[in-house]
């Protein structure tokens, strides 16, 4: 049986090539996905398993990737906790989100409000059993934050970072609770069937550096040591982390991801060496021509010939409107280029 790169890659082996993949694959570019979404809704395909595993699947098919992620949304948590959480055109809102209040009292974990998700990743091993699987789910200062969104046009978080440091205790225990949910999602994603997990922490630069490792930090290394407790690699992507790289080691995950606005070289030189790492095309570039986006990859060529415990990703997700034809370029290239290894 032929070996995949992918798992060969996250379990540390050297390969001919990076392995290739992308954050948020399906859902803002794939022309099969938005066909998909004209007929159905986003909670509609969460919900039923055999759309489910079709749209995590779509990606292997139309973008020649190498493994795919699961299908589904860091709210489910919240929506599990207790929070009446709607997918809007406009972006997910809580009906019953968090206020200055901070009452916890009505948030309770129930757990078999996650039972689909977990019927939805056995459903993906069936069909396509040899895929790499990658599961995941939010980091606790992200999911914290979005559990105070009522308004989906409300983009930015600055009313929950006052909160934050007027309330630090209560917003403390809230992240507790996210950690604990997290802790049996993680352990039933893995015993479900996942290859891999990514703990999605994109608002980690929200906050001072020194204040998330010392608070946030721990409760990220707990969900990550769930999955690593079961043998189950594992990436952190905390976003805008910058120079608190330094505090990432192989007790925190098997591979860091890295955002666009560090460059690889200086990520390899802050992260610990045992620590693989996975990143980071800017995705505007893929609004340039092919002629740029080859100059762009060039450059990475010299990273990716010393590293072989390397990932080729983007260092943040797709955004809507890039052309396909141009990621279809881009995996094409990473898979047919002399990586001299």
């Amino acid at each position: 049986m032929k070996k995949n790169i992918f798992i060969e890659n996250i379990n540390g082996n050297a390969t001919s090539r990076p392995p290739v993949w992308f954050m948020r694959q399906a859902g803002r570019i794939l022309p099969s996905y938005l066909k998909l979404k004209q007929k159905y809704s986003f909670d509609e395909m969460m919900q039923n398993k055999e759309l489910a595993a079709k749209v995590t699947l779509l990606p292997l098919d139309d973008l020649g990737v190498d493994a795919g992620i699961l299908f589904s949304d860091i709210l489910v948590i919240p929506k599990a906790l207790g929070l009446e959480l709607e997918f809007t055109s406009k972006g997910p809102k809580f009906h019953n989100a968090l206020d200055e209040n901070i009452n916890i009292e009505n948030l309770r974990f129930n757990s078999e409000k996650l039972d689909y998700i977990y019927n939805n990743i056995k459903e993906i091993k069936i069909q396509r059993p040899e895929t790499p699987l990658i599961g995941f789910c939010g980091g606790p200062l992200t999911t914290f934050l979005f559990m105070f969104r009522r308004n989906e046009l409300n983009k930015d978080f600055n009313h929950v970072i006052k909160l934050f440091y007027k309330e630090k205790k209560k917003c403390i225990r809230i992240m507790e609770m996210i950690t604990e949910a997290s802790v049996e999602y993680v352990n039933n994603q893995v015993d479900s069937g996942i290859d891999c997990f990514q703990l999605f922490e994109t608002y980690c630069g929200i906050l001072p550096e020194q204040l998330y490792t010392e608070i946030v930090l721990p409760y990220s290394k707990e969900i990550l040591n769930a999955a690593m407790n079961k043998n189950c690699k594992t990436i952190f992507f905390p976003k805008n982390y910058n120079t608190g790289l330094k505090n990432i080691n192989k007790d925190i995950c098997d591979i860091a991801s890295i955002d666009w606005q560090l460059p690889l070289e200086s990520a390899r030189t802050l992260l610990c060496n045992s620590v693989g790492i996975q990143g980071n095309m800017d995705p505007r570039i893929f609004f340039s021509d092919k002629a740029e986006i080859e100059k762009y990859l060039i450059n990475l060529t010299r990273f990716g010939q010393k590293n072989t415990n390397w990932i080729f990703n983007l260092g943040h997700g797709f955004i809507p409107g890039i052309d396909v034809e141009n990621v279809n370029f881009v995996v094409d290239w990473i898979k047919n280029y002399n990586w001299n290894r």
